[in-house]
């Protein structure tokens, strides 16, 4: 995965033309009708297709994955759909999913409808539990071996190197986040290190709106981040509210999921130390795209000094949070 620090962006000749052609390409007769979807990593289009239903085209960041990265996540999405389990795996065409147009590698996916799941819903939250379950069920027989690991290096490490040496952070903060950094980055891999959790291939970004909710079914979309790591990564970010109310919620995950998959509880003792990887990667994303010109459109808070004020705030109590027990449902 490459920094992006040089003049211009790799989306600037990616226009509505260029869109409809690279789908033609492929066989489609488009109908003109092309509208941009909420993504910032890659770009996303709904692609109006004449007599048929309209396409999802996802046209990959250039230089973020290998073309054997990219494919071993449509692997994983189309094995995951062929054992019944409700994602969107890319379409195969020409005898791939990957392809290629212009210098933009994109995939085609069919069309899912569908809104975020309601998480103080227990239904809801036991049907996504039995879900990740079997996910997690083939997810755990071999891991991925061209993606990268969720860990301490990967997300809060370079993303902390990054922002300290590229002058994203107002002089008169760098102290105290060098300082407070550094100290979450020693907890983070303590605590990870500390608990022998099996690697096993994760959706690696299953926060709610990533899951489409339909005709009582949770659909699983945009596999972009799958990874190698612990099972609970793709089970915290369901959660919400107080400890009571968070630990209300993962009784209710864990009861669908231990249907499918077994679950180590110690695992538990992961999640204020995932969070805090995911605060950091957060912020150090944000700056490697920023001269990508979507990101100062839709993100025009991001490097002020208030931004980074409230970020060191919340990495403050981070760091308090990894001295709180684990929640715990047993």
């Amino acid at each position: 995965m490459s920094d992006e620090t040089q003049t211009g962006h790799p989306y600037e000749t990616l226009t509505p033309d260029l869109v409809m052609d690279a789908v033609e390409h492929l066989g489609y007769t488009c109908d003109a009708r092309v509208f941009a979807l909420n993504s910032y990593e890659n770009r996303v289009y709904q692609v109006g297709i004449e007599e048929q239903a309209p396409l999802i085209a996802k046209f990959y960041r250039p230089e973020r994955w290998s073309n054997e990265q990219i494919l071993e996540e449509h692997r994983f999405s189309q094995a995951l759909f062929d054992l019944g389990v409700s994602v969107v795996p890319p379409s195969q065409l020409n005898e791939s999913t990957l392809h290629e147009y212009a210098g933009f590698r994109f995939a085609l996916y069919p069309r899912q409808g569908g809104h975020a799941p309601t998480l103080d819903n227990f239904d809801h939250l036991l049907s996504l539990g039995r879900a990740l379950g079997r996910i997690h069920a083939l997810g755990q027989v071999s891991p991925f071996t061209e993606r990268p690991e969720l860990d301490t290096e990967n997300f809060a490490q370079a993303s902390y190197d990054f922002l300290l040496g590229n002058d994203f952070i107002p002089q008169s903060l760098i102290p105290a986040y060098e300082t407070l950094g550094r100290d979450l980055i020693e907890r983070c891999r303590s605590i990870l290190g500390k608990v022998n959790y099996q690697r096993i291939r994760l959706h690696g970004d299953c926060h709610p709106g990533n899951i489409l909710w339909r005709d009582d079914t949770a659909h699983f979309v945009d596999f972009d981040d799958a990874r190698n790591g612990p099972a609970i990564q793709d089970l915290w970010m369901l959660l919400s509210g107080d400890r009571p109310q968070q630990t209300a919620q993962l009784a209710e995950i864990l009861e669908g999921y231990q249907e499918f998959c077994d679950f180590d509880s110690a695992e538990l003792l992961l999640i204020e130390a995932l969070r805090t990887l995911r605060l950091m990667h957060y912020a150090g994303w944000l700056a490697r795209r920023w001269h990508d010109p979507a990101f100062p459109h839709s993100f025009p808070w991001f490097n002020t000094e208030r931004y980074w004020a409230e970020h060191i705030l919340e990495l403050r109590e981070q760091l308090a949070a990894l001295d709180e027990p684990a929640l715990s449902v047993y």
